[in-house]
């Protein structure tokens, strides 16, 4: 007598399953992107419209084309906000990558306590921006009372405590996703260097460093489009004081700028709009710029 068949009830349920997820897809993902769309998409295409007009309310306003843009880009608030922001991101940029980097490197050479020194690290980055901005702002206005000055009087102090408390809180971040990368790296190709005579450094930098690019990309990314886009630590820090007899805020940055600029009078929302799309296209662009060229690093393992 002929054996049956076993079926694969296994098989025959990922079947099922898989068709009826072909079937049913677009009501799985209408709730997302819907809220994409009611979150993200219309204010985004609604803001772009609103940058060429003069408004109070968004259904109370008056086209004016690029009078928005002409008028933000001959403010000296704007201008200064941005090379100053420019300064800030370059700086931070470097600070906070190779200080989480060296972190990393230490934490992963197996000493006592490393995943102690990890999690005090880390901890910074959990605690909110505009808290730790009045936190820090105490620390240093108790430090500086010595020197008999403080935050609001002096420029260049304002901006190295901003750079202080930017990178303690997000070295912390960074030095986790260098940890993984470090990781990562394979250790035939160490152990193959190492018996090539490489040196310790020689190793770091031709074996360790072309194998984490991944992690490096990520790295530069976040810490490009946070420095960029920093506007709470900046509010609560240092308010962007001092003033000039111009009215350049010295320490102001740009996104406090565009909220300062809102905040002038209703004429000035429209240039404050403006100044927002601005702000958006050249934060796009330069992280584009610079994924392109870290991801062009990156090699194959």
């Amino acid at each position: 007598m002929a054996k049956k068949k076993k079926v694969d009830n296994t098989a025959l349920r990922s079947g099922l399953i898989r068709n009826t997820m072909c079937k049913w897809w677009p009501l799985f993902l209408l709730p997302t992107f819907a809220a994409f769309c009611i979150g993200f998409l219309y204010p985004f295409v609604k803001g772009i419209f609103m940058s060429f007009t003069s408004f109070k309310t968004m259904s109370n306003y008056k086209w004016v084309g690029l009078d928005n843009y002409a008028k933000a880009f001959s403010d000296p608030t704007f201008v200064h906000a941005f090379w100053l922001t420019a300064l800030f991101t370059v700086l931070s940029l470097v600070i906070i990558n190779v200080l989480a980097f060296a972190i990393a490197y230490g934490l992963t050479r197996e000493i006592r306590g490393a995943n102690l020194f990890r999690s005090v690290f880390f901890l910074p980055n959990l605690i909110g921006g505009i808290v730790l901005g009045y936190i820090w702002r105490m620390v240093f206005t108790g430090i500086l009372s010595y020197f008999n000055t403080n935050l609001d009087l002096n420029s260049t102090v304002g901006f190295w405590a901003l750079i202080i408390v930017v990178a303690w809180q997000q070295i912390g971040y960074m030095m986790i996703i260098y940890i993984a990368g470090l990781m990562a790296v394979p250790n035939d190709m160490i152990e193959a260097a190492k018996i090539d005579g490489a040196t310790g450094w020689q190793t770091l930098w031709n074996v360790t460093i072309p194998n984490m690019m991944p992690s490096i990309t990520i790295c530069t990314f976040l810490t490009l489009t946070n420095s960029f886009k920093l506007f709470d630590q900046n509010l609560a820090l240092t308010g962007g004081n001092p003033v000039t007899a111009t009215g350049v805020k010295l320490t102001e940055l740009l996104a406090l700028n565009i909220y300062n600029t809102f905040n002038i009078n209703w004429k000035w929302h429209g240039v404050a709009q403006a100044k927002a799309v601005v702000f958006f296209i050249l934060v796009a662009v330069i992280a584009l710029i610079q994924l392109r060229v870290t991801r062009s690093k990156e090699v194959q393992q």
